[in-house]
């Protein structure tokens, strides 16, 4: 299921949106003052903390779980090497590092009743000794700098204020020879898709949201926040900017998805 890089994008027949001004960001489709969007982003997640794995289900068809397969196998688990995973939220990543013979990783994640039932599913799994728990800003990471040897972000960068901070921050505390990686929605870029996946992001998934978890307004953010996050080409260039070397991309399902990777030389 997973496509070549294509330097071409399919945009979304959503509205185009302004982007917001250095005292505003986005908010889904709504601009908001900067110090206003952290507290909005963490109440969505208090509220869909606890069924956050049925959430990926509902918003990706339980297609995520294949994603998440393909990206660790990207990030080349070994014994001697240790891993940040940002925005790690329930664990998926963390677990799947840990399974596939990664050394020590650390989840964390900027909401604590995300990081919460990552860590009791942890428990119940296991993972005990190799892995360790923090609540972190992933645009200001509390690691000294060149002290891991990846950094990953699964569906967490849409989410956060100062994408290009966090991209600066996960270089600084790579250690050289050190890769990050992202999976996150992306842009579509098959254009007979893109009219079916408009449809269920914004008629099908809000009602679900409502009638499984009781929060439509928070279905209704993650489907708008994916379509004001950067498409393929720009996010890659974004690594750039921040100092990766040897960028590329990978889309899935036709760019539902796309997983970007940046290596610090």
């Amino acid at each position: 299921m997973n496509d070549n890089a294509s330097t071409s994008s399919f945009a979304s027949s959503s509205p185009e949106m302004s982007p917001g001004t250095e005292e505003t960001t986005d908010f889904g489709y709504r601009s908001v003052p900067r110090e206003e969007k952290k507290p909005l982003v963490r109440a969505v997640f208090d509220s869909v903390a606890t069924k956050y794995d049925l959430m990926n289900d509902l918003m990706s068809l339980g297609v995520h779980r294949a994603w998440k397969r393909t990206f660790i196998a990207a990030m080349a688990p070994q014994p001697g090497l240790s891993l940040l995973d940002l925005a790690g939220g329930t664990g998926d990543i963390s677990f799947g590092w840990l399974n596939a013979g990664g050394g020590p990783a650390i989840l964390t994640d900027i909401n604590a009743s995300m990081l919460s039932v990552g860590r009791d599913r942890a428990i119940s799994r296991g993972y005990v000794s190799d892995l360790s728990f923090c609540v972190v800003d992933a645009e200001q990471i509390p690691l000294p700098d060149r002290s891991v040897d990846r950094v990953t972000i699964a569906f967490g960068l849409r989410n956060c204020t100062d994408k290009a901070s966090v991209l600066r921050e996960a270089r600084r505390v790579l250690r050289p020879g050190g890769r990050f990686l992202c999976l996150e929605f992306s842009r579509v870029q098959v254009a007979a898709l893109a009219p079916i996946y408009d449809t269920w992001s914004f008629k099908v998934l809000p009602k679900m949201g409502a009638m499984v978890a009781g929060d439509r307004e928070s279905y209704q953010y993650l489907a708008e926040s994916i379509r004001m996050f950067p498409d393929q080409e720009t996010l890659a260039q974004m690594f750039r900017d921040a100092g990766f070397a040897r960028v590329s991309y990978q889309s899935l399902t036709g760019g539902i998805a796309a997983i970007h990777s940046g290596w610090r030389l």
